[in-house]
């Protein structure tokens, strides 16, 4: 079940580009950018012309070998360029103002503008971050406003993506609706590997071992096709946990137990003696 949900993680991480093309941010305004983005944006376009070289050799049916001669690249990482693995490799982190953005544009659509007083009122509401963070929002939406709001848009990160479109359009806001909508609309391809992992994970909960079979053949055909592929290689096991009542949640309650246990004698905890302290509490 985790896996799959990674799977789908992957997928969007993989369309990314898409993404921003769909919502309109697919060109970076250096002007909105801190200096260390600054230097990430730079980075980002040099790496988008190893990109496209290495697409371009290996359009024409050049060997990876070859393609490792001519560019001084590791083998791993044409593979990965071949596989369409480093096509988002400018995605933005999650911020840790994220769940306050509401609150900021409240503050900031009121006389306020001071970063020290957003920072202050933020802590009140149970914000953790420091001083900086807070200042550099309020710089850069300065900024903006002097640009134009045109140029503010923000691209969610993959992760936020992945979670919004697993959720019910019941629970999103409505500027999360339009994005999703807007996704959903540009990248439908996104939408069937959603809609896949959906289904893998109803067959899990139902126990319908019955349509594994049709649901790897479908699934192969996604931008799941990977996680289908691992799960045909682990047939076997993956009709057993749907079909029978066992797990290893035991096994594993008792590992993370001696773990603990281990850790609470920094390290001491020989065989010995991590079997006299487990054994001789039960």
């Amino acid at each position: 079940m985790e896996n799959a949900s990674r799977a789908f993680l992957e997928a969007v991480r993989k369309s990314m580009r898409q993404i921003r093309q769909i919502i309109g941010s697919a060109t970076i305004n250096p002007e909105l950018l801190t200096c260390a983005e600054r230097v990430q944006s730079e980075g980002y376009w040099r790496r988008e012309e190893t990109n496209a070289t290495v697409m371009a050799l290996g359009a024409e049916s050049i060997p990876i070998k070859q393609i490792v001669r001519r560019t001084g690249l590791s083998r791993g990482t044409v593979r990965q360029i071949l596989r369409g693995g480093r096509s988002d490799v400018f995605r933005q982190r999650e911020s840790s103002l994220e769940t306050y953005w509401p609150r900021l544009e409240a503050l900031w659509t009121g006389e306020c503008r001071n970063g020290a007083e957003f920072w202050r009122r933020l802590r009140a509401s149970g914000f953790r971050g420091s001083l900086r963070v807070v200042g550099e929002w309020t710089t850069r939406r300065r900024r903006a406003e002097r640009i134009g709001d045109e140029q503010l848009q923000r691209i969610p990160s993959a992760r936020t993506i992945a979670r919004l479109m697993s959720m019910g359009r019941d629970m999103l806001t409505k500027a999360e609706t339009m994005t999703i909508a807007a996704i959903e609309s540009g990248v439908p391809a996104l939408v069937g590997a959603r809609d896949t992992v959906e289904e893998f994970q109803n067959l899990i909960r139902s126990g319908r071992e019955a349509g594994l079979t049709s649901w790897i053949a479908r699934a192969r055909q996604s931008l799941v096709a990977s996680f289908a592929n691992g799960i045909a290689k682990d047939e076997a096991a993956v009709r057993a946990a749907i079909r029978l009542p066992w797990s290893n949640g035991q096994t594993e309650g008792q590992i993370t137990k001696l773990k603990l246990v281990k850790r609470q004698m920094y390290g001491r905890g020989h065989l010995d003696l991590l079997q006299a302290r487990v054994v001789g509490t039960e």
